[in-house]
């Protein structure tokens, strides 16, 4: 594709060279440059792509996107200056995949807490609806139904734009993404078009990248400012933050509620291990995901698809068919009726969610035991919050090892008991390991009680010290309850 194409829609601040020569691919990773390569200098957070403009060059770019001249110019070489290189990126790897968003139906999905579900369930109910469709999620990518792993919530928007473009070859329709904060701030999402934005809530996370909540808050808010008036915002109307997101966004705004007036109401009328009676806007509908939590996701996959024009029979008939995305509240059950519950909480009003979730269905004759850990690297201050409300709505709690990275699991234990009161105290049990805890609870739990496995949800692996270990937390849990398939 010629560099003039590339660079339509790209805010320019100064050119170095001709932009009329032909570009073979495009890259941000230094490392996977070739002949005839737009090499684009981004400021990552961890390395700064403008440290590798000379060995791009030699491996071949003969184009450069770059906030900053270089000190020493080829003149064989276009250098293409821009105030914001992670935005040029978004707006070029858009055009160089013709623009795939604006090919296919894309909704995006951001908030804390139930993006992966959501996500998971639109993919899933399209597909009953005899609709081709694919997703971007934390869990995986989907290509209808070949699957693509997937390395970040939101990937970078060269691959955003690859996969777009592979799902609309395979004649996809839809496409249903995951949008973190993380992407939103590092401007991965730039030069989409979205069709409709989801805003399920927001809690503290993520504050070691985005210092404050105001912060984190305002970078949600910030990918609604960008839909488009033919697109829809739906936002949880529950969250003291859901109409804020709607504040600045020219797109038709939408709400839905459990509690509420909004667009779209649902109501729980029965709720057991084995799913829930929701009645949505007055229609009643089994379904088999339980829980307050997965009530909104449910009503917001059911708003979504009445959005797109498909008839509430069948949305409603197809919804009774959905199934939780892995490692959101998957439960098992071995020969002593002990139920073991797998699932990703990994904030504070994410374990709230689910360890309310199961006081309200079972009888005060079951204990509940709650394993838990707080990931390395990350937010500390969730830390201790994490541990009390394990602690006040748990019978038994086993504090454990999460994803240490690269610090000590030790200090992370601590930091999860500094706030406990001795009542509290009394209540847990610290095993650093992960899989002997898991094994621990196994034995501790008698007849009819619960465990409940909180934090890694899907993930196959522990990550400690920069190395990630195989690690399968449904697998551990089943091997300490003796379930065998």
């Amino acid at each position: 594709m010629n560099l003039q194409d590339l660079l339509y829609k790209v805010s320019l601040e100064s050119v170095l060279g001709s932009t009329n020569v032909e570009i073979a691919d495009i890259q941000f990773d230094s490392r996977k440059i070739a002949k005839n390569n737009l090499f684009v200098a981004v400021s990552g957070t961890i390395s700064d792509g403008h440290k590798f403009i000379s060995n791009a060059i030699t491996d071949g770019a003969i184009a450069i996107v770059v906030e900053q001249f270089p000190e020493e110019i080829d003149e064989n070489i276009t250098y293409i200056k821009v105030k914001n290189s992670n935005n040029a990126l978004g707006i070029v790897a858009s055009n160089f995949y013709n623009n795939p968003s604006e090919r296919i139906k894309l909704v995006g999905v951001t908030g804390t807490n139930g993006k992966t579900t959501i996500v998971s369930l639109l993919h899933q109910l399209f597909t009953l609806l005899n609709v081709k469709a694919g997703m971007l999620s934390t869990n995986q990518n989907k290509i209808e139904s070949k699957i693509i792993p997937s390395t970040h919530t939101t990937p970078d928007a060269i691959q955003i734009n690859l996969l777009l473009n592979k799902m609309i070859d395979a004649g996809c329709e839809y496409c249903f993404m995951e949008v973190s904060s993380h992407a939103i701030s590092q401007r991965r999402v730039n030069g989409l078009t979205y069709s409709g934005g989801v805003f399920t809530n927001i809690t503290q996370d993520h504050l070691d990248y985005h210092n404050t909540f105001a912060e984190y808050r305002d970078v949600k808010k910030s990918f609604f400012d960008s839909l488009s008036k033919n697109a829809f915002a739906l936002t949880n109307k529950d969250d003291k933050n859901g109409n804020k997101m709607l504040e600045g966004t020219k797109a038709n705004k939408l709400s839905y509620s459990l509690k509420s007036l909004s667009d779209y109401k649902c109501r729980v009328l029965e709720n057991q291990f084995e799913g829930m009676l929701l009645q949505i806007n007055k229609v009643d509908v089994w379904v088999k995901l339980i829980g307050d939590f997965n009530a909104y996701n449910i009503l917001s996959v059911y708003a979504a698809a009445n959005q797109f024009g498909f008839s509430d029979y069948d949305v409603l008939t197809a919804l009774s068919m959905l199934n939780s995305a892995e490692g959101r509240f998957q439960f098992v059950r071995n020969e002593d009726a002990i139920t073991g519950i797998v699932d990703y909480a990994h904030t504070e009003d994410a374990l709230k969610n689910v360890l309310s979730t199961i006081n309200n269905i079972r009888s005060n004759a079951e204990e509940l035991i709650t394993i838990v850990g707080c990931g390395g690297d990350r937010d500390k201050a969730k830390r201790p919050l994490m541990a009390k409300v394990a602690c006040n709505l748990s019978n038994q709690v086993i504090i454990t090892s999460d994803n240490p990275r690269s610090e000590k699991p030790e200090e992370i234990i601590e930091d999860m008991l500094a706030d406990l009161d001795p009542i509290q105290k009394k209540k847990v049990l610290v095993i650093t390991d992960r899989k002997q805890a898991i094994m621990t609870a196994g034995r501790l739990a008698k007849k009819d009680d619960i465990i409940l496995l909180a934090g890694k949800g899907h993930e196959k692996y522990q990550e400690i010290n920069g190395e990630k270990f195989p690690f399968d937390d449904m697998e551990e849990l089943k091997q300490s309850l003796k379930i065998n398939n």
